[in-house]
C-alpha cells in the first residue's frame, strides 16, 4: 500500500509538528468501477451490487429510524442521537430535545482481515512537503486565482487541495486565512456540506 506522510498542528516534545500517514491521496473507485471490478473478478452482471445497495438503503433506513442495530457481514450500523441541550437531570429529557445526529457504523474485524490478505507491505510516497508548499504564500495564491478562473468565480477546499497539493485540512486552513484581516481575499459561503471561497 503506498501512504504518505503529512504534518499535524499539534507539536511533539522537540517543539516541531507531529506527522502522521495517511493512504496515497488521489486514489479513488466510483460505483460504477466497483461494478466493473465485480463484474470482472466475480461474475455480477453490472448494476447487481447497484440495486443490492439500494435496496439495502431503503430497508436498513426503515429499521435504523426506529432504532435498531443492523448487524451485517461488513460491520453494524446503528443510529446515533444527541441531546440538542446539556441537561444533567434525566426527568428534564423531552422528545424534542432529542436530535438525530447520523448513524454510527462499526466495521468490526473482516475488512482488517479482507485486506491483509491482499496487502503486500508498505511503500512510501514522496508527496509534497506541506510546510514548503504553506512558505511559498505568493504560488499559493497565483493558483487559488487560478482554480477560480477555471471554476467560473469560486473555489472550494477540495478544489484547492487537489490544484495544490496541500491536504485537505491545509487546504482549508489556508482559505479561511484568506478570508480574515483588514484586507480579505475571499469571502466564505456556506453550501450544504462544505464552503464555497469566492474573490472580493
Amino acid at each position: 500500500m503506498w501512504y504518505e506522510v503529512h504534518p499535524t498542528p499539534v507539536k511533539g516534545e522537540d517543539g516541531k509538528n507531529l506527522v502522521y500517514v495517511r493512504p496515497k491521496s488521489g486514489q479513488k473507485l466510483t460505483m460504477k468501477e466497483l461494478e466493473e471490478k465485480c463484474e470482472d473478478y466475480n461474475a455480477l452482471r453490472y448494476g447487481e451490487l447497484s440495486r443490492a445497495f439500494d435496496a439495502f438503503i431503503r430497508v436498513a433506513g426503515r429499521f435504523l429510524a426506529e432504532g435498531y442495530r443492523i448487524e451485517t457481514p461488513i460491520g453494524s450500523f446503528a443510529p446515533k442521537l444527541s441531546l440538542a441541550k446539556q441537561v444533567t437531570d434525566a426527568s428534564e429529557v423531552k422528545d424534542r430535545d432529542v436530535r438525530l445526529e447520523g448513524v454510527e457504523y462499526n466495521p468490526g474485524k473482516l475488512w482488517n482481515r479482507e485486506i491483509q490478505k491482499w496487502m503486500d507491505g508498505f511503500r512510501r510516497w514522496q508527496n509534497a512537503d506541506t510546510q514548503e508548499i504553506l512558505a511559498n504564500k505568493e504560488k499559493l495564491e497565483q493558483v487559488m486565482r487560478e482554480c477560480i478562473q477555471r471554476h467560473h468565480g469560486y473555489i472550494t477546499a477540495s478544489i484547492f487541495s487537489r490544484a495544490s497539493g496541500l491536504t485537505l485540512y491545509s487546504a482549508r486552513k489556508q482559505l479561511n486565512e484568506w478570508t480574515k484581516g483588514n484586507n480579505p481575499k475571499l469571502l466564505m459561503t456556506p453550501r450544504g456540506k462544505e464552503h464555497i471561497y469566492t474573490e472580493i
